[in-house]
């Protein structure tokens, strides 16, 4: 097996998101409308961490830096950064969803500003909800995303 038999890729991309496989297909539209901003920022959660932990994969690296590089890019903080910066290219219905995940984010961290943990929880719903609905969007948004981390300075 080739390692073009192994990877799923999104034609004309040059980025970690190629490597993320879209389950659109698996969900009708109707039922991803049911899918709760909770839920969403729940899958974003996970397609964002897996997107930085590709982007980091090359050159090689020893696990203790991959694990530096990732907590760096995946904490609140650095999420919501990386909504501000996305912001001005998102049209009217993801800025709707980035207001739904910032409205379901209650609970927050104690070391977090509950500001702060919005947006991240906003920006985690946009993902997943992008994720499910328009992966090339997604796959587009991401590569906007500055990812220079302090541990690669």
């Amino acid at each position: 097996m080739t390692e073009e038999d192994c990877l799923i890729r999104v034609p004309g991309e040059n980025s970690a998101a190629q490597y993320l496989q879209p389950l659109a297909g698996l969900l009708m539209a109707a039922q991803i409308q049911q899918v709760s901003p909770a839920a969403l920022a729940y899958i974003g959660d996970a397609v964002y961490e897996l997107y930085i932990r590709t982007n980091y994969l090359l050159p090689p690296k020893k696990s203790h830096l991959y694990h530096q590089l990732v907590v760096e890019q995946v904490r609140a903080e650095t999420q919501a950064l990386h909504l501000a910066s996305l912001t001005p290219h998102l049209n009217a219905t993801e800025l709707d969803i980035v207001r739904r995940g910032r409205n379901i984010a209650h609970k927050h961290s104690r070391r977090v500003n509950p500001e702060i943990y919005q947006q991240a929880t906003s920006l985690e719903t946009l993902v997943g909800y992008l994720y499910l609905t328009d992966f090339p969007r997604l796959s587009q948004l991401l590569a906007k995303l500055s990812l220079v981390a302090e541990a690669e300075k």
